[in-house]
């Protein structure tokens, strides 16, 4: 990084540590992800008082616990978890194209009570500026309940994250994204708790292959895997291809297909498109 790139940095990192320390005290929605652990630690350097709340439930999957866990210890700061039941709220369930808005609401509302009961002066999150760029309508439950996003504010884009928690050394630097399962259901398709361990088991099985970047979409009897393009000779290796069919079975699907476009998060979106327009892609 030249030197005018490296002070470009600089002065954007002391900026966002400025914005943290004024805002005196915050509860800070904490999935363990790329964006969240990033502003965690930066809120940790800047003074802030603060609270990390981790939201568990079935539609997310334990190893991002895990993970958040021990970052947040790793790290000295602060943290929570919480349980919320998506599954017991039956729009979330049914599965319509804004189901992200029934989750996110469920969140915020019961990290303002802790807020409110701990007294901290606000909700941050983790949304970056390519996500407001992007289909996400959890959005409107953040300016429901009024949470601020410190990162979006600050003009971090997701490179920008990636960058500078390399430069911090940060071990989430290149994490692949880890949506909610759910976001692996066409939407209109109910969410169930047994197709959601359905989805985790088979992703964990995949990445035990060495896949990274990947999805298992539910489509009732068809697992539809998406990898990156360069992956797909991984996959349709003969071993790996038997051992991957026996597995995805066991675990209750009928069929097993791979598909030939490759791993494009928000791919369920497309069917929006033939009733709605286009739809700028979101996470899953």
């Amino acid at each position: 990084m030249n030197s005018g790139a490296s002070d470009h940095v600089d002065r954007k990192f002391n900026d966002l540590l400025s914005y943290l320390c004024n805002d005196e005290s915050a509860v800070l929605a904490y999935s363990g992800g790329v964006d969240s652990s990033f502003l965690l630690k930066a809120m940790k350097l800047s003074g802030i008082k603060f609270l990390a709340v981790t939201a568990f439930s079935e539609t997310m999957p334990e190893k991002d616990l895990n993970h958040a866990v021990s970052f947040a210890k790793e790290t000295g700061v602060e943290h929570l978890v919480i349980h919320t039941d998506e599954l017991s709220n039956e729009s979330f369930v049914r599965n319509p194209s804004d189901r992200c808005f029934y989750c996110k609401e469920e969140l915020f509302r019961k990290l303002h009570g802790i807020a409110q009961g701990k007294k901290y002066k606000h909700l941050f999150d983790g949304t970056n500026t390519d996500d407001l760029r992007d289909y996400r309508p959890g959005l409107k439950a953040a300016t429901l309940y009024g949470v601020k996003s410190p990162l979006a504010e600050n003009g971090f884009s997701k490179e920008d994250i990636r960058k500078m928690s390399r430069g911090l050394g940060l071990s989430t630097w290149d994490h692949p994204s880890s949506p909610c399962l759910s976001s692996r259901f066409p939407y209109g398709r109910r969410i169930t708790l047994a197709g959601l361990k359905q989805v985790e088991k088979a992703e964990e099985f995949l990445r035990e292959l060495g896949l990274q970047e990947l999805r298992v979409r539910n489509h009732g009897d068809v697992a539809r895997i998406e990898v990156e393009e360069k992956d797909m000779d991984t996959i349709l290796e003969p071993q790996n291809r038997r051992k991957i069919t026996d597995a995805l079975k066991a675990m209750g699907f009928s069929f097993v297909a791979l598909d030939l476009e490759g791993y494009i998060s928000g791919s369920m979106n497309r069917a929006l498109e033939k009733y709605t327009g286009p739809k700028k892609k979101t996470s899953g």
